[in-house]
């Protein structure tokens, strides 16, 4: 698999065993964690940052990256891609060390990120789920041709409450057969 394009001051590169002392320093933030799934707990722990740097939390294998500013890992980025008769798709999911929000970062890395990961796996569709709580995250998604599809209601249960979620996605377009249908 090809490296991912930089955006504008940021390197998206694979995570290293080096990263945990940065990760820790970044993901162990309620305000990073609150907008995030329950596998980005709070407080984010030395074991944590082990257990996500030697794979047992997602598959570092699959396009899952750190985003490095300054020579530091201060985020990630990555895509969990789709299977069977979802293979055409990935959910897209990532986060940001607060120090550096507020500036564009987020909505450069997508953009830079989004139609390279489409283009590198082949997919037809984009999906991610934001919190109802998390509104800067869906203005990333929208600011970069994601659109909003929905609403899933009490769809995450996190710190004892639940949460909705907005649900949006990215779509590339099909080749119509001249017979009409889609036929992946």
């Amino acid at each position: 698999m090809r490296e991912p394009p930089a955006a504008a001051g940021v390197q998206l590169r694979r995570w290293r065993p080096e990263d945990l002392a940065p990760l820790l320093r970044h993901a162990d933030d309620a305000d990073v964690s609150r907008g995030l799934s329950t596998r980005f707990p709070h407080p984010y722990t030395r074991a944590d940052g082990e257990a996500f740097l030697s794979g047992q939390v997602v598959d570092l294998s699959a396009p899952v990256f750190a985003l490095e500013i300054d020579g530091e890992a201060c985020g990630g980025i990555g895509v969990q891609p789709g299977s069977g008769e979802r293979r055409h798709g990935a959910t897209l999911g990532y986060w940001l060390g607060r120090r550096h929000w507020g500036q564009g970062i987020m909505t450069r890395v997508v953009a830079a990120f989004a139609p390279w990961v489409m283009d590198e796996l082949g997919l037809y569709r984009l999906a991610a789920q934001v919190m109802t709580g998390n509104p800067a995250s869906a203005r990333v998604l929208l600011s970069n041709g994601f659109t909003e599809e929905g609403l899933e209601r009490q769809a995450v249960l996190k710190d004892g409450m639940l949460h909705d979620l907005r649900c949006f996605s990215r779509l590339r377009a099909w080749p119509r057969p001249t017979t009409g249908g889609y036929t992946p």
